[in-house]
């Protein structure tokens, strides 16, 4: 399975997360505390490097709507820059309301989100990524070998039309 790299990014924090190797379980690694784009990106490279991360994965937050807003194209600028910089393939998923389902989880913990912010956006960082995980395993492979009985019919078509031997 691939190594990835979960992002909640905002203007004050990203919330970062990783998957263990199976690819089954993301987790809540970090929140950073955004300082300058460089610092930002050194921070993120330490986790890049320790976790030997293939992809990132940003939280894209698409209004609710499912429009691309205002926010979302700030978020994917920045996601862009940090891939760029890091020298990664990048991906986005849906992150509505996964701020909100982490307070919620941390409610059920009986720990307080608005004591905790930078604990939200870890956990917001591991639903999005989680999510990513999910996908990806429903995903069938894109290396997927064709079936005999469809190699044949594809065979079968090509010489009706004159284009098989």
């Amino acid at each position: 399975m691939i190594s990835a790299l979960g992002l909640d990014l905002g203007h004050r924090r990203i919330g970062v997360a990783g998957c263990d190797r199976t690819g089954l379980i993301a987790t809540g690694l970090t929140t950073i505390h955004r300082t300058t784009f460089v610092q930002d990106t050194a921070q993120l490279q330490h986790w890049v490097q320790e976790r030997q991360v293939e992809i990132l994965v940003a939280g894209l937050p698409y209004n609710m709507d499912g429009q691309v807003g205002k926010q979302a194209r700030r978020t994917q600028k920045l996601a862009r820059r940090f891939a760029a910089a890091l020298q990664l393939p990048l991906e986005y998923m849906d992150e509505r309301l996964t701020s909100y389902e982490a307070e919620l989880m941390m409610q059920a913990e009986h720990i307080s989100p608005s004591e905790n912010k930078g604990m939200v956006d870890r956990k917001a960082a591991a639903l999005i990524l989680q999510q990513w995980l999910d996908q990806k395993r429903q995903q069938p492979p894109s290396h997927e070998k064709i079936a005999p009985e469809q190699a044949s019919i594809g065979t079968l078509k090509a010489k009706e039309h004159g284009n098989g031997k």
